[in-house]
């Protein structure tokens, strides 16, 4: 007599978009946080409950004890659902993910936010793997990062891969190329792109760099003062810093703990009127979308410190930047940006980037995990809804297209 499939059950959770809208918008979280607390107390909390209550910690400011809450929801139960938006879905999306905080995934319901797709996550965790039946699903997308703790659930996925009963995007051996090192090995050559190279350097090395027993060629061929510096694994600008010769590194480096960091040349991207623009790029199914333009008068620019809220003028900018982006943007860079879809081989990344002094795409990071929201406030940002809205449409549509393959190929 066969045996009965047993088919993985899910539970239900609020999920990272809107929890992570509620915290945007100023929203008291610690009173569910505290409700929260009381159901796990009594034991009447579902799964699902527990990895929210998770992620309200971390966005509360306490991300150990967030992570360990996390950790010991995935012990007992790994699959969880952020439900659609529709009565009765038309796409079901299975994201795989790892055990990590939480910008270490792709925030993936943010591109499904108002879709018919149901997204169902499975966490792949260390000592449990993935299930002997997978849950039914139309099309599967890997949604963990190229970081170190994610290298053992990305390893076995690539193992179970081969043998994906559905069309499996963001392959995990692609992920691992965006690593800061790896992408520039990745990236150089392409005609009209600037990537300087990334490398690792330990503390020992640039601190026989800081005494002058090495020079910086020992490090790197291309490296030069000033370089930029941050600790190796870091996010967000954590200890980024430009250094512009060797007493602003020994400088550096008493102020840092670490023992490994990445090292590379400072490129001096300023316009011609002082300013410094930084643009960031959705690449979904090999098209370039633009996600935000920041416009500062410093060189570590991040879309926050920009003040981007603050400044009609920037704000006027961006909007024509988004505006005319397929013909302006997107069409100078053309060549560039589609080696460099090619070549980095996934289906959906984003790209940080600016335009050198020569003209051409200077690229900082490629990531899978990057924040796209539609969260700023549409009277600030009267532009950006539309924008945000085209993004997420590319997305499901890749979405959709990919699990039409996969049937038809089924067939």
């Amino acid at each position: 007599m066969q045996q009965p499939v047993s088919v993985p059950k899910f539970a239900d959770r609020i999920g990272f978009a809107q929890l992570t809208r509620r915290a945007f918008e100023g929203v008291d979280l610690q009173p569910l946080r505290d409700q929260l607390v009381v159901r796990i107390t009594e034991g009447t909390a579902q799964a699902g409950e527990g990895l929210d209550l998770s992620l309200i910690v971390q966005l509360l400011g306490d991300k150990a004890a967030g992570l360990a809450i996390q950790s010991e929801v995935l012990t007992f139960h790994q699959l969880f659902r952020t439900p659609s938006a529709a009565p009765k879905p038309g796409l079901r999306v299975l994201a795989l993910a790892a055990d990590i905080d939480m910008g270490g995934n792709t925030p993936i319901d943010f591109l499904l936010e108002g879709s018919d797709i149901e997204l169902l996550t499975l966490y792949v965790v260390k000592g449990v793997g993935l299930p002997e039946n997978l849950p039914e699903h139309d099309v599967a997308i890997v949604i963990a990062s190229d970081s170190e703790e994610c290298r053992e659930a990305l390893a076995l996925i690539e193992k179970a891969a081969p043998h994906w009963p559905r069309p499996l995007l963001n392959r995990p051996d692609l992920i691992g190329n965006l690593d800061r090192d790896k992408l520039y090995r990745l990236l150089t050559g392409v005609p009209g792109l600037d990537i300087p190279a990334t490398v690792h350097a330990t503390r020992e090395q640039l601190s026989d760099l800081v005494q002058g027993r090495i020079a910086c060629e020992a490090i790197a061929d291309e490296l030069h003062f000033p370089m930029i510096a941050r600790p190796r694994g870091s996010h967000a600008g954590v200890g980024l810093a430009k250094l512009i010769d060797a007493a602003a590194l020994a400088a550096y480096l008493a102020e840092r703990k670490e023992q490994d960091f990445f090292v590379a040349r400072f490129v001096d991207y300023v316009s011609p009127d002082g300013l410094y623009r930084k643009y960031r790029l959705a690449m979904v199914d090999g098209k370039p979308y633009a996600c935000h333009m920041a416009i500062a008068d410093r060189w570590d620019i991040w879309y926050l410190n920009a003040f981007m809220a603050f400044s009609e003028e920037k704000r006027a900018e961006e909007a024509v930047f988004m505006l005319d982006f397929d013909h302006s943007f997107a069409a100078r860079h053309k060549s560039a940006l589609e080696e460099m879809s090619r070549r980095v081989g996934l289906d959906y990344f984003i790209v940080d980037c600016a335009e050198n002094q020569d003209g051409e795409l200077l690229v900082f990071e490629a990531d899978n995990t990057a924040v796209v929201h539609n969260m700023d406030s549409p009277v600030v940002f009267p532009y950006k809804p539309p924008q945000m809205r085209k993004i997420f449409a590319a997305f499901t549509a890749m979405l959709s297209r990919h699990a039409r393959a996969g049937k038809g190929s089924a067939t």
